[in-house]
């Protein structure tokens, strides 16, 4: 059981017979899990996990827990909502861009290759056809393979994503990229890039996506 939380209060108070003065309240807070849909009611962890809008063919609840600790303030508290999926859509790179044309809020990308690894990406931008990079240095890669991983941004350049109508392309910097897909999404490859100084996020440099996710956040 984690220990209770302290949340403080600032109180201001004002009236016409006396100074106006400041009371700081300090209110012992226990944490509350949010249910995720890819929980158990039974389940005894603490940590509130994200809840997800629809069912995840790859994600289960140690992903969740492990993820949701290192994203940007800016997406928690929020649901996480799938917005496109090759179960769902199709293995297509046009129609991922086409799922997100809409979109104006961070994506997380999630994949599992024939190897069952599973790896992927935090960007800060939806995924979208540019002439140049675009995104910030929220933007992240992560890999569950074998054990929990982020790679976050290096500062030594800002090559986070550039999408293509054949490929979509994350970090780089003189040489291979650090997350690399087709246009099928079918082929991948991950290497060590100067923008994220990350190791190969699967097994092997060159992988066979089995399914891909990206989720958003609403």
């Amino acid at each position: 059981m984690r220990p209770l939380q302290h949340c403080i209060k600032i109180l201001y108070h004002a009236n016409k017979s006396e100074e106006p003065f400041v009371e700081i309240v300090t209110v012992k807070q226990q944490n509350k899990r949010r249910p995720s849909v890819c929980s158990s009611a039974d389940s005894e962890s603490d940590d509130q996990l994200p809840l997800l809008t629809h069912h995840s063919q790859i994600l289960e609840e140690h992903h969740l827990e492990r993820l949701m600790n290192h994203m940007p303030a800016r997406t928690q508290g929020y649901s996480w909502k799938l917005v496109y999926s090759t179960v769902e859509h199709g293995t297509s790179l046009t129609t991922l861009y086409r799922q997100m044309r809409e979109l104006d809020r961070p994506v997380l990308m999630v994949i599992r290759d024939t190897d069952k690894q599973v790896f992927g990406a935090f960007s800060s931008d939806p995924f979208r056809v540019s002439s140049f990079c675009y995104g910030t240095g929220e933007t992240f890669l992560y890999s569950f393979s074998p054990e929990f991983q982020i790679f976050r941004w290096s500062g030594e350049n800002s090559y986070f994503v550039r999408g293509f109508l054949d490929s979509l392309q994350m970090g780089g910097g003189g040489g291979p990229f650090g997350l690399w897909l087709d246009s099928d999404l079918y082929r991948g490859s991950s290497y060590s890039c100067n923008t994220f100084c990350n190791r190969p996020l699967s097994l092997h440099h060159d992988f066979i996506v089995q399914d891909l996710e990206v989720w958003s956040f609403v």
